[in-house]
């Protein structure tokens, strides 16, 4: 609730100590769900919920190496823009310089974007980010692997007691601004921060679209996800994990195979229209227009629509008259075409129990 109520279009969370068990729970209405939780031992996992009317698409990224604890998803932007790459990462206190190098090849590779925004805790509480100093030898890394992918901190205050542990980075000067630093999350030491990214992002329009099958490439397609090493793309990785890697795959060969087309009842063209009515509604519109302009007499006008009305009742009375005498052999048609013709739905009300609570 407090989400909808602030606006909020993503909500990046760390170490939120998830596992199997929580599958049923951490989904919120209105928000796309992406997480990433730790394989092996307890603890730590990242997960961004993102505004369910943004276009984005999860990267998986350094597959076949020690994963660390971040996850990235790609933003369409709208046309001329690019896309906004947005990462979440939770660094541990114990990570080794292995996980350690595999995080900055995925920074590197994410910062060649036109748009990076990076969010996590870091675990970093000896670096002076104002000199661009630090005490321990992996903090020192982590300065030379920003400054080497020209990244820039635009958080300037404590977010755990003296510390500053949790950053924010980006490969653009002004693309985060309005940066603030609230209460905690639950139970948690750390400080929420609130910022807003200022890029134009596409929002997801309500058209009602399906796969055009009969256009598909189904040979690309088969190919496309044989070429994919399944045991070792999803060696390590647990149910939800192996199913997120797996829809990623899928749709991506999907979209480059199957093309889309308007659907729905608003969309499809009525059984009884051919081209001969089309011609004849395009006139009508023509004569519209003639008659505002003061092109065309009223008199002209009245007869080409009437024209057009006695077509169109003729061409639906010949339809349903065939659907009628072919019923027996074609239900199917006939049913569709009634359901067409409905002006609601029913649907199934709510279920309960015999003492009248609601079933749940």
């Amino acid at each position: 609730m407090c989400a909808h109520l602030q606006g909020y279009d993503l909500i990046g969370i760390t170490e939120m100590r998830w596992d199997g068990s929580y599958d049923w729970s951490v989904g919120m209405e209105g928000y796309r769900l992406y997480r990433k939780d730790r394989q092996g031992r307890q603890g730590g996992g990242v997960t961004l919920y993102v505004n369910d009317q943004l276009e984005c698409m999860e990267l998986h990224l350094g597959m076949g190496e020690e994963p660390p604890e971040s996850l990235w998803v790609s933003i369409k932007g709208r046309a001329g823009t690019g896309d906004t790459i947005v990462g979440v990462c939770y660094r541990p206190p114990d990570q080794g310089d292995q996980a350690d190098e595999a995080l900055y090849r995925q920074i590197g590779a994410t910062s060649c974007s036109q748009a990076l925004v990076l969010m996590g805790d870091f675990m970093h509480p000896n670096i002076c980010l104002r000199d661009n100093t630090a005490g321990h030898k992996q903090s020192r890394r982590f300065l030379e692997g920003t400054d080497n992918n020209f990244l820039l901190q635009v958080i300037e205050e404590p977010t755990r007691r003296d510390a500053m542990l949790d950053l924010v980075l980006t490969n653009k000067e002004g693309l985060v601004e309005n940066v603030k630093l609230k209460g905690s999350l639950g139970c948690s030491d750390h400080k929420m921060v609130e910022f807003k990214i200022l890029r134009a992002v596409r929002r997801a329009h309500n058209k009602l679209t399906t796969l055009d099958f009969r256009r598909a490439d189904f040979g690309l397609f088969r190919d496309l996800l044989g070429r994919i090493p399944w045991d070792k793309a999803l060696e390590g990785r647990g149910a939800q994990e192996s199913w997120l890697v797996f829809k990623d795959h899928l749709l991506q060969a999907q979209e480059r195979c199957i093309p889309t087309k308007k659907s729905g009842k608003n969309a499809r063209r009525p059984v009884w229209m051919n081209k001969e009515l089309l011609d004849k509604l395009k006139t009508k519109k023509e004569g519209h227009k003639g008659w505002k302009q003061g092109q065309v007499s009223w008199e002209e006008y009245r007869e080409i629509v009437q024209a057009a009305r006695d077509q169109v009742r003729k061409a639906k009375a010949l339809i349903e008259l065939n659907l009628a005498r072919d019923i027996k052999g074609n239900k199917k048609s006939f049913y569709r075409y009634i359901s067409d013709k409905r002006k609601t739905r029913e649907n199934v009300g709510p279920l309960r129990k015999e003492t009248g609570d609601l079933l749940t």
